[in-house]
């Protein structure tokens, strides 16, 4: 667009729309390029179209304010935060109505990103094929951990969070805190040491704890040095590290993750309140349990007496009918029985007589029927 100025007094004169449009045209020339700052005045609403922000030099203080269509900083995901230091891909351009310069941006990414993910890919990799990452490795956490090791920043309220979770749940717990660097190149080296030497003085399971921050903040979690003493650690070991959201290698070679600090003193330690719940219900059971056991032993009892104090009556009765059949089987056998039914027994001088051969006529002989003895001669 060509911009006209206007003669007064034999001199060039433009209007300030004028030049503003003038120098828009020229800045819209300038090709695309990459600029370094912190991010500050982070402003982003719902109903806005566009991202502001502004880029400050962190040496010298110098700003640069910066703008970005809502949708395409939304699709980047970052998370971003005043404080941040970032790469910022755009063209410088000019807002005529204000006649502001500020960076139109097309992309943001933060600051080292892509060299420290591409170099945490290489560990990772290179990490999980030697086994570090095995769920085969991974170990159970103790139920009732006698001493709990807790590595943490100096007042760091990831410290707070975990102490008060701990001692809020299980107020018997003991806990031995190492307090040491979470942040900068001094804290990988630091962090090892620590973990190594609570697992010296004889814990039960270490708490790896740091609060949310920056990338470049965690990034002392995913030093090998860190990974290593992680896996190597001689009791089980959880990583609570950042927020839900973040994800450095420790976790991996962790025994277990927890979302955050507060989260890893729900895992490592019991509910008092619940277990004493549990241990009611179970008292109540086994009450009732041994309450029911003993009345149906009381009813066995019981049965078993009442069979004592009955068995010889029954014995004695049927020993009765025992001997009343047998009576009645010898009865009917009785020769007795026999004269009864109107026989006799005939007998010649006491020997019985079972044949006419065996007497003469004119023996004396002794006939016996049911109701008694006469005596008979034989013809």
């Amino acid at each position: 667009m060509k911009v006209e100025a206007t003669e007064v007094d034999g001199r060039k004169v433009y209007s300030v729309r004028a030049f503003n449009q003038g120098v828009a045209t020229w800045l819209a020339r300038l090709p695309t390029l990459w600029v370094e700052g912190e991010v500050t005045e982070l402003r982003r609403q719902q109903r806005w179209q566009s991202v502001f922000f502004t880029l400050k030099d962190p040496d010298d203080g110098s700003c640069l304010s910066a703008q970005m269509p809502r949708g395409q900083f939304d699709a980047l995901n970052l998370g971003l935060v005043d404080g941040e230091r970032v790469h910022v891909f755009g063209r410088p351009e000019l807002y005529e109505q204000r006649g502001e310069l500020r960076l139109k941006v097309l992309t943001i990414e933060r600051f080292g990103l892509g060299a420290h993910l591409a170099a945490l890919e290489r560990l990772k990799q290179r990490l999980a094929a030697e086994g570090l990452f095995d769920e085969t490795r991974k170990r159970a956490l103790p139920r009732f951990p006698r001493l709990i090791g807790l590595v943490t920043g100096n007042d760091a309220a990831a410290k707070r969070d975990v102490l008060t979770g701990i001692v809020h749940r299980f107020p018997p717990a003991n806990v031995l805190v190492a307090e040491t660097y979470v942040q900068g190149p001094r804290a990988p080296a630091a962090i090892a040491t620590a973990i190594g030497d609570l697992c010296r003085r004889g814990v039960d399971v270490v708490v790896l704890a740091r609060g949310g921050g920056s990338f470049e903040d965690l990034l002392p979690f995913s030093d090998e040095r860190v990974v290593r003493a992680v896996a190597s650690c001689t009791v089980p070991i959880v990583s609570a590290v950042g927020h839900e959201q973040d994800s450095p290698l420790c976790d991996l070679a962790a025994d277990l993750r927890a979302s955050t600090p507060t989260a890893a003193a729900r895992i490592v330690v019991p509910d008092l309140t619940e277990l004493r719940t549990r241990l009611e219900r179970t008292r109540e059971r086994l009450h009732g349990g041994a309450r029911a056991t003993a009345e149906r032993h009381e009813r066995r009892l019981e049965s078993a007496r009442e069979r004592l104090r009955r068995g010889p009556l029954l014995a004695l009765e049927r020993r009765a009918a025992h001997l009343a059949t047998v009576h009645a089987r010898l009865g009917a056998l009785s020769p007795v029985a026999t004269l009864e039914r109107g026989y006799a027994i005939v007998r010649a001088k006491e020997t019985v007589i079972r044949s006419p051969a065996q007497v003469t006529a004119g023996d004396e002989l002794s006939i016996r029927v049911a109701e008694g003895t006469f005596a008979a001669r034989s013809a």
